[in-house]
């Protein structure tokens, strides 16, 4: 898939009315997850800089992430989502699936 098939599915997935807005989104997400913030901080420091609310954000994480998900596939997510915090599996459409302290 390159850029632009991404970028489009994306914009099909987010429900985006132009590629750019579809783009913005992309660009604002990724540049969040690269500073890798609690799922929770990561959802909050992209409202912030979007000037939106931390639905709308979620929404932008959520169109963003699974569309890079699909294109990862599983044996990459699991690599990425092994080292980032907790919390960041449901912004790539997954469960969160970490074993409680008290039963390890």
């Amino acid at each position: 898939m390159t850029y632009e098939q991404m970028l489009e599915t994306v914009r099909h997935e987010g429900a985006y009315p132009t590629r750019e807005r579809a783009a913005e989104a992309v660009h604002e997400v990724m540049s969040a997850l690269g500073r890798q913030l609690t799922g929770w901080g990561f959802v909050k420091d992209l409202a912030g800089r979007v000037g939106g609310s931390p639905a709308t954000a979620r929404w932008d994480a959520g169109s963003v992430l699974s569309t890079v998900a699909r294109l990862a596939g599983p044996q990459l997510l699991d690599r990425v989502l092994a080292r980032l915090p907790e919390g960041y599996a449901l912004l790539f459409g997954r469960a969160e699936l970490r074993q409680s302290r008290s039963a390890a």
